[in-house]
Parts: structure tokens; sequence; C-alpha cells
């Protein structure tokens, strides 16, 4: 019998993200593991992503790129995990709000900062994220509330950011704020991110096999 979903993803890359949150879901699912500067520009897998890269989450017909989208695609396909706010609550603006706060500015000022490629501050307007100090000291406030970011309970806008948080300070592209080591570190604990970490480490080490 077929799997549901099919996960594209490479054990080094966001598709970890994907598949812990596969993982949270207990989704059935099967991996397509594809390489970098090969098979994930071969014209098979660019009929389904065109930017030829990972991850992607088949559903159907369905296709679904970008880790955040994938994280509330998944979380809406299996509302009794209650990994989303439900859409009449107060708590849905604030899961929509850290999910893409996190995917967005967070994202771009980490990687402008990583790659020496920050706006300079007379053009700091014109950039999404405006001034990295400020996406920090944002941030630092979000997560300093309790150790959930928009409900009473863990949600895909808590896992996207967990894991952002634990990925960026251990590659430094975040610094090591003590707030942000208690959020992140509790949500890193959580079964099914060791579950899916073990597999993608597994797969690391088989392809690293000479």
């Amino acid at each position: 019998m077929a799997h549901p979903f099919t996960l594209y993803t490479h054990p080094m890359s966001r598709g970890r993200v994907a598949r812990w949150m596969l993982e949270e879901c207990g989704a059935a699912y099967e991996t397509v593991l594809l390489d970098y500067g090969t098979t994930m520009k071969a014209p098979a897998y660019l009929e389904i992503n065109p930017m030829g890269k990972v991850p992607a989450l088949r559903h159907g017909d369905t296709v679904v790129t970008e880790v955040a989208a994938i994280c509330a695609y998944l979380a809406d396909q299996f509302p009794q995990k209650q990994l989303a706010p439900a859409p009449a609550s107060p708590a849905r603006g604030a899961y929509y709000r850290w999910l893409f706060f996190a995917s967005g500015p967070m994202e771009a000022a980490t990687t402008a900062k990583s790659l020496g490629l920050l706006a300079p501050p007379d053009k700091a307007i014109q950039a999404g994220y405006g001034r990295y100090e400020d996406v920090m000291d944002t941030l630092e406030a979000a997560v300093s509330q309790g150790p959930y970011l928009c409900a009473d309970h863990f949600t895909a806008a808590d896992l996207f950011m967990a894991a952002f948080l634990g990925w960026g300070m251990q590659f430094g592209s975040i610094e090591k704020r003590p707030a942000f080591a208690r959020y992140a570190e509790p949500h890193l604990q959580r079964p099914a991110y060791r579950r899916a970490t073990e597999i993608d480490d597994a797969l690391m080490a088989q392809a690293q096999k000479p």
C-alpha cells in the first residue's frame, strides 16, 4: 500500500524540520532522497519543485514546498494532534504570526548576517527584516513569554521556531542568548524530534560511506 505522503529531502537540509513535523503527526510517509546539484536539478524533480530545492511534500496530487508551509499544511491535515490552534481561536493569529516571522524576517536576517550581507544602517528600511538587532530582540521577547508561542501547548509554530533556533545556534548564525536556549531545548527533547533526528543522522552516515 502506498504511503499517503512523500517527503523529498536530503539529510543535511531543512528537510529535517519537515521530517520532524511528519513524525509529530504520526503520518505514514515515504522518503525520496535527493542530492545537491544532481537529482535535485533533474527534470523529474523540477516538475515537483522548479526551484530544485528540498524539502518538498507530495500528498496525492498536492505538492507543498517551503518548510513553514509544509508544517502548516500537515498541522491542518492532522487536527487531532492539535499542532495548530483552531481556526476561530484568538491563538490562530499568533500562530501565523510567529510561524511566518521565523520563515520570513528571521531567516532572511540570519542568512544575511552569516553571509556578511546585512543591509547597511542607511538601507535597513528597504530590507524586509529591517535591522538584525530588532529581529533578535523581537524574537527574544516572544520566546520569553513562556514555553509556547501561541497556545497553552506545543504547536507547529514552536516546532519551526525551535528547529530554527537549534540549528542557528549550533552553526553560529544565531547568537546564543539564554532565552533562546531556555525556549528551544525542551522542544528539542521531544520524542518525535529524536526519532526524526535519528533517521536523518543514519541516512547521512550511510551517504558518507565510501
